[in-house]
């Protein structure tokens, strides 16, 4: 025998006890040695035994044979209970489960019937049985039935002991009633003929079906019911692409009509009002909506989420959501919103966000008091089956390194999953826990229903083919049971198609009535009415009542004394130069007295990377923390300022969906460095630029990205600019690139206060946080608000003999002004906005000087990036020429890796663009 990680700590256990009272080892063990096993810290973590059961009254207790018995029978119960899932029968279609060999009473060196000795008091589960063998034939049925469970890698003891009596009591387990049989079969009766009457009439088409899953729906609206009735009011659901349709129309119920109009290609006419009609649109299979979902007499406010096909991407956004309703107030607590995300079992194994978002579920500033996962496992990623998509045994391992109980039950038995999201439910609300739900399937067609399966999985499919659809297998249960007639069984069938078709022929109608006039409705396209900057500047002695009060903390509480002194500069430096830190604390603090809630998170943002920012204190005695910030007035709006877990996609993602649902807060995510959000591209791309134009959804999300080339290499200087402008379309998102303190506290409090909501992109600095010439004074803060472009006042010649304009954006500027002749004789005009790109705001500018002098854009991001590409056409048709250009030649990395390379090169362009050459 071997120990390895299933056995070892129960092989341990026995040999620990062989030494105290010989004759208790099975014959299996004798003679093993733990010393020849791997040390137990090297292997897997199994959850330790319960305490042991009182001794057996004496007369039960009738020879040391019955005593090793009853040791041996806990053994078994507790096997039954960490590894009963191994020989659970979850798969459909009926490949044989592993089953564990701890689960045979023959591996521990008895029989069965010798387990009849043992009274059931011996192992507290009377209520199971009268004896040992009763018992475990009734821990066969639990634990090896159409649902396993894995709890031994839960931490808190009490919540696993709770899972195991709720398990063992069977209070989930309970054969429906005739009107819940009837309600779950009319549902899977419409899943199903949807799904046929799609593939029979749209042959070939798209639809990513939910056949082999098609529980999936039921569940969801128990899930619901089950929530309404324990007190939720507000469900967010997030899923990828298959079964949306289905989910669609049977939860969030969007009609037949709007379907079908989307495969007949008609939404753009009108048809599908519930789908944005504005903006480039998407693919029916990707899209969100809201409804009131009424389910077990209780009704609930339901939003799907929309999401692209980056699958799991949508996690983090949906969680994010549910919690900004938290914060705004629509719901009072996380008992009164629930979210649930489906995930794929390829996707949920394969994809880094789901264990970036399963790392929030417990942090104090992501936390939604327990989501709901559900696994919708078809055994196959595309072609790919689990042994080449995954290292581990089940889809949902992940989740075990997260301390997260795993009930893995069976798609086509509906009472046995109905049971799961029972249990899931209650344990959510009992605990506020997140927990997961493996519904293992199959997939009935190719990944499209335009794939041949066969081709990768000749026999899964072989099997898949001859295999009989949960609605009939359930269907004949119910007659069986006396719960519905045949009669009753086919009429809902036949219902169903005649809905379907009537549908079908309300869209012919349409097409032929537009055909007709030869007209079609106009598409309502969404504009924004014209904005003008409002005014964002606070009265002076507005400012000065803020900067008292976040600079003001309890007599009892004592800073760093380092930072102690810091504060008290800052607090004195209101009149004598206001840095970037001291700007962004009193623009956040005149916002949260104006009632505009504030969420700041990001990797180490409450100090601030560059220790410039210092808005949450610590106690240099206790280490307790206070916020300056919060405790200005009372009466003053909500704050969250957090450090993040070191994650991108998912922390993103998350802010994100908080901004689409907090709309009046101004919700800020910070990266480390700039370029740190290159891991969060596919929420940028996917869901920040694009999610309007897609969706409809609003959001006035702030990113703040330290960008600069200071010679921290390549990794460390740029934000990628470029990037942002390319993707800045149809007014999609707002990029600023400041150079003031000033205008990063007018930036912010626009950001907030402007009617239309939009991404904000800052280009934060890092060198000018502390900059002595990027100061701002108390004037610049009481002025209009913010400018899209900075002309220059500086230059020693009269604006009509001037040859040569420098435009730039950012840090660059400061570097120029430090090159600069102390007389000189070219203008540096700042462009603070490049998108929009202010035409006007820029021709303004340039007016005063000779229409024929050099225009150049100076920058120090190489040629292919930065602003340059953006700005060049706006340039060229604004001066009616070709502008210049003066800065780094074309380059694969942002940036030097070596200091002295960095500075020589930067010296460089800076004295050509100054014509120092």
């Amino acid at each position: 025998m071997t120990a390895d990680g299933y056995n070892a700590g129960y092989a341990e256990r026995l040999y620990e006890r062989e030494l105290r009272d010989r004759g208790v080892v099975p014959p299996a063990l004798a003679g093993w040695d733990p010393s020849a096993a791997p040390p137990l810290e090297a292997l897997p973590r199994i959850a330790p035994p319960p305490p042991p059961p009182p001794p057996l009254a004496e007369a039960e207790v009738v020879a040391t044979e019955d005593l090793r018995l009853a040791a041996i029978a806990g053994a078994l119960v507790e096997a039954y209970r960490a590894y009963g899932h191994l020989g659970a029968r979850i798969d459909p279609l009926g490949f044989e489960p592993p089953r564990h060999p701890l689960l045979e009473p023959e591996y521990h060196g008895i029989q069965r019937e010798e387990l009849a000795r043992v009274p059931a008091s011996a192992v507290w589960l009377k209520h199971l049985g009268d004896n040992a063998a009763e018992v475990l034939d009734r821990l066969e049925e639990i634990y090896c039935g159409p649902i396993g469970y894995e709890l031994d890698q839960m931490e808190d003891p009490a919540q696993r002991d709770w899972l195991v009596d709720y398990i063992e009591s069977h209070r989930h387990r309970l054969l429906m009633s005739r009107t819940r049989a009837r309600n779950c079969l009319e549902w899977l009766t419409r899943i199903e003929g949807l799904e046929s009457f799609l593939h029979r009439t749209y042959l070939g088409k798209k639809r990513f079906s939910v056949e082999g899953l098609d529980m999936l729906v039921p569940m969801l609206r128990g899930l619901i019911g089950g929530a309404g009735r324990r007190g939720a009011r507000q469900v967010f659901l997030g899923m990828a692409h298959r079964g949306r349709l289905n989910v669609l129309a049977h939860v969030m119920g969007l009609s037949y009509e709007s379907i079908l109009a989307e495969f007949e290609e008609q939404a753009e006419r009108g048809i599908m009002t519930a789908l944005p009609e504005h903006g480039s649109g998407d693919v029916k299979y990707h899209i969100g909506g809201r409804s009131q979902v009424a389910e077990d007499e209780v009704e609930l406010d339901v939003r799907l989420a929309p999401n692209p096909s980056h699958l799991e991407h949508v996690n983090p956004v949906v969680l994010g959501m549910a919690r900004a309703a938290r914060f705004t107030g629509e719901s009072a607590d996380s008992s009164a919103i629930l979210p649930i995300l489906i995930h794929g079992d390829a996707s949920f194994a394969g994809q880094g966000v789901v264990a970036e978002t399963l790392n929030l579920c417990r942090l104090s500033a992501y936390e939604t008091g327990g989501t709901l996962h559900i696994i919708t496992n078809n055994q196959l990623g595309f072609t790919t089956l689990p042994g080449e998509s995954r290292s581990t045994r089940y889809a949902s391992d992940l989740a075990l390194g997260f301390r997260l109980p795993v009930v893995h039950v069976n798609a086509d038995d509906p009472e046995a999953c109905m049971a799961a999201v029972r249990l899931a439910i209650d344990y959510r609300f009992e605990f506020g826990e997140d927990i997961v739900i493996d519904l293992v399937g199959y997939r009935r067609y190719g990944h499209n229903e335009g794939d041949e399966p066969s081709y990768t999985q000749p026999v899964m499919y072989d099997r898949i083919t001859g295999h009989p659809r949960v609605r009939e297998q359930f269907a004949e249960v119910v007659v069986e049971r006396g719960l519905l007639t045949e009669g009753e069984v086919d009429a809902m069938v036949g219902g169903v198609y005649a809905e379907l078709e009537a549908a079908r022929g309300t869209i012919a109608a349409h097409k032929e009535a537009e055909a007709r006039t030869g007209a079609s409705p106009d598409v309502a396209w969404l504009t924004d009415p014209a904005e003008q900057l409002r005014p964002t500047g606070l009265a002076e002695a507005r400012l000065r009542e803020l900067n008292d009060a976040i600079h003001r903390w309890p007599s009892d509480f004592t800073p760093f004394h380092k930072l102690g002194r810091q504060l008290e500069r800052r607090r004195a430096a209101l009149d004598r130069g206001i840095d970037w830190g001291h700007a962004e604390a009193l623009a956040l603090a005149g916002l949260l007295t104006e009632g505009v809630p504030v969420r700041l998170t990001g990797e180490d943002s409450q100090r601030g990377t560059f220790s410039h920012r210092h808005l949450v204190l610590h106690d240099a005695e206790d280490g307790r923390t206070y916020t300056p910030i919060a405790h200005i007035e009372e009466g003053q709006a909500p704050l969250k300022i957090a450090n993040s877990p070191l994650s991108e996609i998912a922390t993103l993602g998350f802010e994100y969906g908080f901004s689409t649902i907090a709309a009046n807060a101004l919700v800020m995510w910070e990266a480390q460095f700039g370029d740190f959000a290159n891991v969060g591209q596919a929420i940028i791309d996917q869901f920040v630029v694009s999610g309007r134009s897609k969706w409809g959804l609003e959001s006035r999300l702030v990113l703040l990205l330290p960008h600069g080339y200071e010679g921290q290499g390549p990794e460390h200087s740029s934000a990628r600019l470029e990037r942002f402008l390319q993707l800045a379309a149809e007014g999609n998102i707002r990029v600023v690139n400041c150079t003031t303190p000033a205008q990063y506290f007018h930036a912010l409090r626009w950001q907030a206060l402007r009617a239309t909501c939009r991404p904000l992109i800052v280009m934060t600095p890092k060198s000018l946080l502390r900059h002595p010439r990027a100061r701002s004074t108390l004037a610049d803060l009481t002025s209009a608000g913010f400018r899209a472009v900075l002309p220059d006042q500086g230059v020693a010649v009269e604006p009509h003999r001037v040859d040569r304009i420098l435009l730039c954006s950012g840090k660059v500027y400061f570097d120029l002004l430090a090159e600069a002749p102390a007389e000189r004789d070219i203008p540096i005009l700042r462009v603070e906005q490049p998108y929009p790109f202010p035409a006007e705001e820029l021709a303004a500018a340039l007016a005063p000087y000779p229409d024929a002098a050099e225009v150049c854009w100076v920058q120090e991001e190489p040629q292919n990036m930065g602003a340059w590409t953006s700005v060049r056409p706006h340039l060229r048709q604004l001066i009616g020429r070709e502008p210049l250009y003066s800065g780094r030649p074309e380059r694969a990395s942002p940036a030097e890796g070596y200091f002295g390379k960095h500075a020589r090169r930067q010296q460089r362009l800076l004295r050509a663009a100054l014509r120092l050459d």
